[in-house]
């Protein structure tokens, strides 16, 4: 299985390992120990592009308008576009890492069931709650896009790919894996926003998107779940876009100690709240489940309140884009038209206008995987796992690679025998 991971590794050390290199190696891993143990054997995503680690790419892959089919997308990590909307990894590369786990195989990239031993990623870019006659009944004009729904229907497919003889046979992994639904949903708000579908329309589609959130946890529960993760909706009046599109000249539409739109952060926190008792409920009809709320808002905002914390200098403002004060415009975007690129995607909040920067992605991963964002949390809830206990030194690995990963460690060992055996 070519992971992610083992890319990325190729891509930026080469593989060719000097005697000097391999004492240094095997010095390292000695100092940090053997890789730990998966803290889950699998992990399962639904979601948007805050999700997609590259199925947009198979479904869109020949549509040269989209720009993160090509870098500079992908270019502080990856050094190349994988089909994720950002410059480098997103919080369920971060999650997937910690537990102990190969970055989340996007579904449209398997054949087999060896393709999915750690799990399979639906998320897809673009990608909403509700399917789209929703909101043509509703006298929204939509087009056809992806939603929850495909996705669930793709994850049956893999179902019946890893349990052919029969569906009871995938019970055990389906108790064991854990899974994240979402984040989704924002887009079932962004592109209203985007058309000028009046606020207060908008506003009355919130108890259909976290019902179709709700039904969708429900299901895989039905299938076997036991552990689920369900994010709420970032704060998305601190997204540069949407503060350049809706700039008010009125003070009181901002928060005074981030800058960002109040009125939108409002309408992030009344989806969450909204999102948070419909899992409560839940929560009474299954007592055997653990089903945690991630809660992207209050972890987001602290980068946006002390953004020095995380090393962001730009809290609000867009790495790649069209320029101006929160570095987006109208007439360029990132990888389109005449767009620029900042020198140190790390110092920003955002990297498209859209899309948080790895950065950012970071630092909602870590307050997530510390407990502090998830309730219960999910350092406790997963109690197994000894790398959320250690987590100063599980996330912060990988900003000058210097944790090896396992494609590292295999060059490590064949030299070492290499060695034994000619010395």
């Amino acid at each position: 299985m070519a992971s992610s991971a083992s890319v990325s590794v190729s891509g930026r050390g080469g593989g060719f390992l000097l005697p000097a290199a391999v004492l240094l190696a095997v010095a390292v891993i000695h100092a940090r120990g053997a890789p730990a143990a998966p803290c889950v054997p699998r992990v399962f995503s639904f979601g948007d592009s805050l999700a997609d680690t590259g199925n947009f790419p198979f479904l869109y892959g020949n549509d040269s308008r989209e720009p993160a089919l090509r870098t500079p997308y992908g270019e502080t990590f990856f050094r190349r576009a994988t089909g994720r909307f950002s410059d480098g990894r997103l919080i369920v590369d971060f999650i997937a890492d910690t537990m102990g786990l190969p970055f989340v195989r996007p579904y449209l990239s398997g054949r087999t069931a060896e393709d999915f031993a750690s799990g399979a990623n639906f998320a897809v870019g673009g990608a909403m709650a509700l399917g789209p006659d929703f909101f043509r009944g509703r006298g929204v004009p939509m087009g056809d896009r992806m939603h929850l729904g495909v996705e669930m229907k793709w994850f049956h497919d893999l179902l019946d790919l890893l349990c052919p003889a029969d569906r009871a046979d995938c019970m055990g992994m389906m108790n064991q894996s854990l899974f994240l639904v979402g984040e989704i949903g924002g887009n079932d708000y962004n592109i209203p926003l985007l058309s000028r579908v009046p606020f207060e329309k908008i506003r009355t589609f919130t108890p259909s998107v976290v019902a179709k959130i709700s039904s969708t946890v429900t299901e895989l529960i039905g299938l076997g779940a036991k552990t689920l993760v369900v994010p709420g909706n970032l704060p998305i009046g601190c997204v540069p876009n949407y503060l350049m599109i809706f700039k008010s000249d009125k003070k009181e539409d901002y928060e005074p100690e981030t800058g960002c739109l109040r009125w939108m952060n409002e309408f992030s926190k009344y989806h969450n709240r909204l999102l948070i008792d419909e899992l409560e409920k839940l929560r009474k009809l299954h007592p055997g489940v653990s089903i945690i709320y991630a809660d992207y808002y209050g972890a987001a905002m602290e980068i946006y309140r002390s953004p020095e914390q995380f090393g962001i200098d730009h809290p609000l403002a867009a790495c790649c884009g069209g320029g101006g004060p929160y570095g987006v415009s109208m007439t360029a975007r990132c990888g389109y038209g005449e767009y620029k690129v900042c020198d140190d995607p790390q110092k920003y909040g955002s990297w498209d206008g859209f899309h948080p920067s790895e950065a950012a992605y970071k630092g909602i991963a870590i307050g997530l995987l510390r407990g502090t964002y998830t309730q219960p949390s999910i350092s406790t809830t997963i109690s197994s796992c000894p790398q959320l206990t250690e987590l100063g030194s599980s996330v912060e690995y990988k900003n000058c690679g210097t944790v090896l990963h396992l494609t590292v460690v295999a060059q490590v060992i064949g030299w070492l025998l290499f060695f034994v055996h000619f010395l």
